[in-house]
């Protein structure tokens, strides 16, 4: 969701918002994993993470949205690359490593809401079972969520329009839960994994181009203000 909203609602709306919508997703999801949380990976990852999330922070509010949006447009098309490519490597032998992947996890979740990337190269480089994964990255996401959604608010991202928006689509979040859990016994994870990193690298895509045309439209010809226009409702016909 967020590189689809970043491209149609801008990063300054988006990310609280996906802040919390990805908060209420975490909370229901981890009710049924919590046994099986790994709170000795956990609390590395969480220490770390919440020394980054006020750079992503500051990264968002101080900083012009383009590169910004051009950043995350990259991060998108990397990620989904390399997870459609999957590439064989090794184990990390250290725990030590979890500090690196969660301070970059903190910045990238301050700055975009997007800190599961670093976290799902993490699990995969520790050998993480799907169970474990699952359930570790869940309770992560809960604690950690938690610290970004309250940066949001103190930053002055609780927008009346974020809040609006959460409220108006917080019953299809919840039915889409519900949803994704029954297609979760249907649909082939590799088939699916395989349309989705397909999708989300045309939108890294047309983050990076949006990014690219606001730049030109803002000192170059009128018409490419048009252009950036045409690029918003192509977004949202993707969405739909």
């Amino acid at each position: 969701a967020m590189p689809a909203l970043a491209l149609t609602l801008g990063l300054l709306t988006a990310t609280p918002l996906v802040a919390f919508v990805g908060l209420t997703i975490a909370m229901v999801l981890m009710w049924t994993t919590w046994r099986d949380i790994d709170l000795r990976s956990v609390w590395r990852l969480l220490v770390s993470s919440a020394a980054g999330i006020p750079i992503g922070l500051i990264l968002l509010t101080r900083v012009d949205q383009r590169p910004v949006k051009a950043g995350l447009g990259i991060l998108i098309v990397l990620f989904s690359v390399y997870r459609l490519a999957r590439p064989k490597l090794g184990l990390l032998r250290r725990e030590g490593w979890a500090f690196g992947f969660g301070l970059l996890a903190g910045i990238l979740g301050g700055a975009y809401n997007t800190h599961g990337p670093p976290l799902v190269l993490y699990g995969a480089l520790s050998g993480w079972s799907p169970k474990r994964f699952r359930s570790t990255m869940q309770g992560y996401f809960v604690l950690a969520g938690l610290l970004i959604w309250l940066g949001h608010g103190l930053a002055g991202l609780w927008t009346q329009q974020v809040l609006c928006l959460y409220l108006i689509g917080l019953p299809l979040v919840l039915a889409g839960i519900v949803l994704g859990a029954q297609l979760n016994r249907r649909i082939q994870p590799e088939r699916f994994q395989k349309v989705l990193f397909v999708v989300l690298i045309l939108l890294g895509l047309g983050l990076l181009g949006q990014s690219i045309l606001q730049a030109f439209a803002s000192d170059g010809p009128p018409g490419a203000r048009a252009v950036d226009s045409l690029l918003l409702r192509a977004g949202w016909a993707l969405i739909a």
